[in-house]
């Protein structure tokens, strides 16, 4: 399997965001206020279901949000992704994050928000 990047270009916000992908970054930013999180995430698998996660930080498991939204909709039989949202203070989405996105889904748009519901823009490739 290739290495992911550490990190994803975040590609500007052309268009307004479709009233279920601004539902997403709602679920991202409540997962994320939730438990004080760095950031949070959300993801709409093929059937229009959703899933959100914070990060994790143990001592013996380290996930990103969007690691997690992704493992609980796989968990739940998800077999593909729709979009995927991660709130995050940071500019840029994880190698690790969009790698698990592009697991399910090659061309599902990523929109990176920051934690006020902002968009950052939107990762496509």
């Amino acid at each position: 399997m290739p290495e992911s990047p550490s990190t994803a270009p975040v590609g500007e916000q052309t268009a307004p965001l479709s009233d279920e992908d601004a539902k997403l970054v709602v679920l991202a930013r409540g997962a994320r206020a939730r438990i004080g999180a760095v950031e949070g995430a959300a993801v709409r698998d093929q059937d229009g279901r959703t899933y959100a996660g914070a990060n994790v930080a143990l001592p013996s498991l380290t996930l990103t949000a969007l690691q997690l939204a992704v493992a609980s909709a796989v968990a739940a039989g998800a077999t593909r992704l729709e979009a995927a949202v991660v709130v995050t203070e940071a500019s840029t989405l994880d190698g690790a994050g969009h790698a698990v996105v592009r697991d399910l889904a090659a061309e599902a748009p990523i929109h990176v928000a920051a934690p006020d519901g902002t968009l950052l823009g939107t990762v496509r490739q």
